[in-house]
């Protein structure tokens, strides 16, 4: 598993991919955290491309 940076949507889009084909997987096994540290990367590039921008309360 390739554990660079998303930095474009190019590469959000594979990401989303793989995700797809590890959603099975099961915990504490290799293909678990690889789903485990590409949901992570997603989330970052989600945040800092996606921002919800929420109402102040």
């Amino acid at each position: 598993m390739n554990f660079k940076p998303i930095k474009t949507d190019a590469d959000y889009r594979v990401a989303l991919k793989e995700v797809e084909s590890l959603m099975a997987a099961e915990q504490n096994t290799p293909e678990g955290e690889n789903l485990n540290m590409l949901t992570t990367r997603i989330e970052v590039y989600e945040r800092n491309h996606y921002p919800l921008n929420l109402p102040m309360i």
